[in-house]
């Protein structure tokens, strides 16, 4: 119950500040993970984008202050942070359908988004295997990008450059550099520093990083270790199911380390995979 309630005290938070900007590591506090974890955990609970789910609380506020004729738009446009009134227009318009001038008469239909909460559902409709490894400190050498804050925008990145590795003969590259104790092409999310999100493609390697490679130190960590098979979607499920499901009721809460992708068979079209989420637990 402590994860939910801590998750349940980041959206109070969040309320309390959508006039203001709102500081992810204040957030990161409240929960005790980075605020890539919580962005993706909140993602993948409440079926919505983090910033998606702000802007819609935002602009329900928005249209209640605009149902007070004495309130001007470029006013509440300032209130939720909007300097430009053409992009508040546009946030308002996609949210709600109409123009913010036009909810100020009452004369149309508007759209309310409440306040989520997060609650723990007893399902018991599916059989998840997974096991709890500790492992000693590995070192990875591979590709690198950035990871955008906004995290739904990597949905789209990190498949383009895994398309782009395969394609450029570099997957198969690191393959052949492999010689560490993980075996697989691995997929490691670092994001416990605020301001260096990076996704790698890579192996464990103890062999020299070469020109255009470069190399990570995953730490020392406990991992809650799930396999599974499938697509590129079906590994999203996967995590998604190991957010939703298993993590709440685990006794377990996210640690702070990297989050892991091991692809044991790397067909894109029928690939073995395990999951490797960092835990530590609870007191």
């Amino acid at each position: 119950m402590e994860w939910i309630e801590r998750l349940n005290s980041a959206i109070n938070y969040i309320e309390e500040h959508l006039t203001d900007e709102i500081d992810f590591d204040e957030i990161s506090k409240i929960t005790l993970c980075s605020s890539y974890h919580f962005q993706r955990m909140f993602a993948y609970m409440a079926d919505v984008p983090l910033s998606e789910y702000i802007r819609r609380r935002k602009m329900s506020r928005a249209a209640a202050d605009l149902q007070d004729a004495s309130n001007k738009v470029i006013d509440v446009s300032l209130k939720y942070g909007y300097d430009s009134p053409t992009a508040f227009n546009r946030a308002f318009q996609r949210i709600h359908g109409i123009a913010p001038s036009e909810a100020r008469g009452g004369l149309h239909s508007l759209k309310a988004y409440p306040p989520i909460s997060f609650k723990i559902s007893i399902k018991g409709d599916c059989v998840m295997d997974y096991r709890i490894e500790k492992k000693e400190a590995f070192r990875i050498v591979g590709l690198s990008i950035p990871l955008e804050k906004e995290i739904e925008k990597n949905f789209e990145v990190v498949p383009a450059m895994w398309g782009q590795a395969a394609q450029n003969g570099m997957i198969e590259k690191l393959a052949n550099m492999m010689d560490g104790e993980v075996k697989g092409l691995l997929g490691v999310s670092s994001c416990n520093e605020e301001s260096d999100w990076k996704y790698y493609i890579a192996v464990a390697s103890n062999q020299e990083a070469e020109t255009g490679l470069e190399e990570f130190m995953v730490p020392e960590a406990t991992w809650a270790i799930f396999r599974g098979n499938g697509t590129n979607i079906s590994i999203q499920e996967l995590e998604k199911q190991i957010v939703t499901d298993w993590l709440p009721t685990s006794g377990y809460e996210y640690g702070n380390a990297p989050d892991v992708e091991v692809y044991i068979n790397p067909n894109p079209e029928n690939a073995i995979y395990e999951v490797w989420i960092p835990v530590v637990k609870k007191n």
